[in-house]
């Protein structure tokens, strides 16, 4: 298998269909960096997203790894056409869209299972408003994930960021527990600056050792906040040495995985 070959027929077809690095990696959830890496022939597409390569550059398996055309069949009696449509399997985002049509359609049932249930039971609504608003929340959630191509992440984080804080309101006011609205506001809000970073972190960097130090540190950031500001709402005893041992072992973690990088360059 050539690796140079490889890279420099990826390169060709990502020209022919307008697309430059960025754009390429755009569609498939990865940095451009890991593109100039393919046609450079320094390393090969991951097996798991080879097949939306190839149906974004409108090539085959066999093409992609033979680095070229002449992977096709070498005669058009040895495999007659198929007719459209005719054994192929649909699209990756043919998948995407029956999947939330899957996910709404079976959040919908239970949900509307439990409406019944509830009344038929109590005479009234009651937990079944609890599995509703969640379920609708996690709908939210899930929905961009699957939709979306390229930035499932994103949106799945921009659902939490505009959510989250309205559930645990709603979810406070049925169980008639104000805490689950103030400390889990709070906890949110340091949960969602976590994960914008770590966002950030590999949406700039890419999946690397230097990309987990960072992740681990900031995981330790996140832990000693946490720990913290519990202390300062009066929930938790003050931070003992159990908690200042996970922030230390994350920080250790952190020094591996920067070490480990510096190692291998």
């Amino acid at each position: 298998m050539d690796q140079s070959r490889i890279g420099t027929f990826i390169m060709e077809r990502r020209r022919e269909k307008g697309l430059t690095q960025a754009q390429l990696a755009e569609k498939l959830n990865i940095t451009d960096r890991a593109v100039s890496k393919w046609e450079t022939g320094k390393s090969l597409p991951d097996s798991s997203i080879m097949l939306e390569l190839c149906g974004i550059l409108e090539i085959t398996v066999d093409q992609l790894l033979h680095g070229g055309r002449e992977a096709e069949a070498a005669s058009p009696e040895a495999a007659p056409p198929r007719k459209r449509g005719e054994g192929r399997f649909p699209r990756r985002g043919e998948r995407r869209w029956w999947l939330a049509v899957l996910l709404t359609g079976g959040i919908l049932t239970g949900i509307l299972t439990c409406l019944i249930c509830d009344t038929a039971l109590s005479g009234s609504l009651s937990w079944s408003r609890i599995v509703a608003i969640s379920a609708g929340y996690g709908w939210a959630v899930l929905l961009p994930l699957i939709v979306l191509n390229g930035g499932g992440i994103a949106g799945s984080l921009l659902s939490i960021s505009v959510f989250t804080v309205p559930y645990l309101y709603g979810l406070s006011r049925l169980l008639n527990v104000n805490t689950v609205f103030s400390v889990g506001t709070v906890m949110t809000v340091l949960s969602l600056l976590f994960l914008w970073a770590i966002y950030t972190v590999f949406k700039r960097r890419g999946r690397n050792a230097v990309s987990l130090g960072f992740v681990c540190l900031l995981l330790a950031g996140l832990t000693a906040a946490i720990n913290g500001t519990l202390y300062l709402l009066g929930t938790t005893p003050p931070p003992d040495a159990w908690n200042g041992m996970s922030v230390l072992l994350l920080l250790l973690a952190a020094a591996v995985c920067f070490t480990w990088r510096r190692g291998g360059e």
